[in-house]
């Protein structure tokens, strides 16, 4: 039972981890990818293959007022037949130094590459993505987002960029004065660009649109390591990040390291 001391702190914390959260959904890998940075790509982790990774987002900078968030989410993927995979990330918001306040939440995933055609580069996918809190679920309610996606890989020579594009939608309800869901638009659309730069380093961003819990823009590089294993970094904007003289600083330098076994 939360107590009144800890009810407090979580109405005050809640609308500023919302309006930040830095798009920690799901996850990605070089040759089993799930995602750019944040949006779902139509890379899936291959059958009998796992992947784990773990995502580091400092608050850069914090806020004017208040305490900054620091965001620490490690996530498995398995790939099963029929280039279906599944997952689930289990980010934890840590807000505050003195008297700091912890969120952590489990976000399963499925995604289903239903097509792909590697001699034109066209692939597709579909997926679902949830959010449910894993504590102080006295102020908070759980919601998800399906989405849809296509790619195109330009073959043009070695260092050929790849585009992905989109739809999505959330899945949610604010049927409780009390708790806090969802925040904002309910949906929009996903953009993605991956342009190698050489055998190992890419430049790459993506774009969720909307000014809600989810929409953010990251560009940033990736750096295929050995044994299997990758690097990302990258700057994450929230698209309401500027709105007003009172908006708040929902920006995030984004770092992660994934690795395929076995």
């Amino acid at each position: 039972m939360t107590t009144k001391s800890g009810t407090t702190i979580l109405f005050r914390a809640l609308p500023v981890m919302f309006a930040a959260l830095a798009s920690v959904l799901v996850a990605q890998t070089a040759s089993a990818q799930s995602t750019i940075f944040n949006i779902p790509s139509t890379d899936v982790v291959a059958k009998g293959k796992g992947y784990f990774e773990i995502d580091f987002l400092p608050q850069t900078p914090g806020p004017d007022v208040g305490s900054s968030i620091i965001i620490y989410n490690p996530r498995i993927l398995v790939g099963l037949a029929h280039d279906v995979e599944i997952g689930a990330n289990f980010p934890v918001y840590h807000i505050g130094s003195g008297d700091p306040s912890n969120f952590a939440y489990f976000q399963p995933d499925l995604k289903w590459r239903f097509f792909n055609n590697d001699d034109s580069g066209v692939a597709a996918s579909a997926g679902i993505v949830g959010n449910i809190p894993m504590n102080a679920r006295d102020g908070q309610l759980s919601w998800a987002y399906v989405y849809g996606n296509i790619s195109k890989k330009v073959k043009s020579g070695m260092y050929g960029p790849r585009f992905t594009i989109g739809p999505y939608g959330v899945i949610a309800k604010q049927d409780d004065p009390v708790k806090v869901g969802f925040l904002g638009t309910r949906g929009g659309v996903l953009l993605g660009y991956e342009q190698p730069l050489s055998g190992k380093v890419s430049f790459v961003a993506d774009w969720f649109s909307g000014k809600n819990s989810i929409g953010y823009f990251t560009p940033g590089i990736s750096i295929t390591l050995p044994h299997s294993g990758l690097l990302n970094l990258g700057y994450s904007f929230g698209n309401d990040s500027w709105e007003n003289s009172n908006a708040t600083k929902n920006r995030y330098f984004f770092a992660y390291y994934g690795i395929t076994f076995p």
